[in-house]
């Protein structure tokens, strides 16, 4: 049996400095890979009998989920619904279902527990000669991590020059819930720094907005490409629109890859169309989370932080020189 490869990352977000686990995959399977390894464990089905009954486990799913059901592969996999959005009053109709519904698949504790029992590990090496990015930053609004597709993105580092010319070097940004694109513009690429002009893929839902950026590239100039990731995520801006309209509508936040957004933003006051940033901060020691609005410049204006200590419905102040007077947030399980 292969082992489960992981190596050790920096958590530059953790005060002391620590390091994180992060999961190395050997390879992905897909539909193919996977009625192939069917037929491995059971030849009395062939590789394409594997593969109908895949699309046919799609299909009944499917069903079973749009009758209202709850489907459940024993011992396995449940698939199921929730609702994000809010109602006013008990009478009021369902939001729109690309807004609110989403499915939800929940792994059982005795898939878990096989696994676990039956996992062999192997830690992999911290760090290898390739690409180190050390950091990140919207040129136009001069903030870190920031993904902006008005503005250009300077990486610094080492080992980073690369040919986007030569297959397998380049750049790449990706969802952390869904799609990834291949960087195409370029500005000056250098050893110590290189210039692009982000093109953003969309993700599932508009509140995923947190990404990946990872560089290819031959440190040595031959030999295969060696991929370097970014520490951090970055995030691009969401919209959050009609503020003073009677019903706004919910506007998820906060959120990476996860079906249904941490926090969402419900309504409030607005003089003026204005970019602001939200400061989410988890205080470990007294287990509650501050909120706070921010302006777009690092050690700028800021609002007065509210203490988040149970699920529900908060306001969010503005600043002196804020278009935005208050921003009630109600964050999510």
């Amino acid at each position: 049996m292969a082992t489960i490869q992981w190596r050790p990352e920096p958590n530059p977000l953790t005060v002391p400095y620590s390091w994180k686990i992060r999961f190395v995959p050997r390879d992905s399977s897909g539909t193919d890979e996977l009625a192939v390894a069917m037929n491995e464990e059971n030849p009395n089905y062939s590789v394409e009998d594997a593969k109908t009954m895949l699309a046919l486990l799609k299909r009944v799913i499917q069903k079973k989920l749009l009758n209202g059901e709850q489907a459940t592969i024993d011992g396995m996999i449940t698939f199921g619904f929730s609702f994000t959005g809010r109602l006013d009053t008990p009478d009021d109709p369902l939001p729109p279902v690309d807004e609110t519904l989403h499915v939800d698949v929940r792994v059982l504790a005795p898939f878990f527990k096989e696994i676990r029992q039956q996992a062999r590990f192997e830690k992999l090496p911290m760090t290898e000669k390739g690409p180190v990015i050390d950091s990140v930053e919207d040129t136009r609004l001069h903030l870190a991590d920031v993904l902006n597709s008005k503005g250009v993105l300077k990486l610094t580092g080492t080992n980073l020059l690369f040919d986007p010319e030569v297959e397998g070097n380049g750049c790449v940004i990706e969802g952390t819930r869904s799609w990834q694109a291949a960087q195409t513009q370029f500005g000056p690429l250098a050893d110590s720094s290189i210039v692009i002009v982000p093109d953003i893929p969309a993700q599932d839902a508009p509140f995923n907005n947190e990404y990946t950026l990872s560089v290819s590239a031959r440190p040595s100039g031959h030999g295969s490409p060696r991929t370097g990731t970014y520490r951090r995520r970055l995030r691009s801006p969401l919209a959050v629109t009609k503020l003073g309209h009677p019903n706004p509508p919910e506007v998820g936040i906060l959120t990476g890859k996860a079906a249904n957004p941490l926090a969402s933003v419900t309504g409030g006051t607005v003089s003026a169309d204005e970019m602001l940033r939200i400061q989410a901060v988890f205080d470990i020691r007294n287990s509650v989370l501050l909120l706070s609005l921010l302006g777009m410049k690092e050690n700028g204006p800021a609002g007065a932080a509210v203490t988040v200590a149970a699920n529900g419905a908060y306001t969010v102040p503005g600043f002196s020189g804020s278009a935005v007077g208050q921003q009630p947030e109600r964050p999510g399980q």
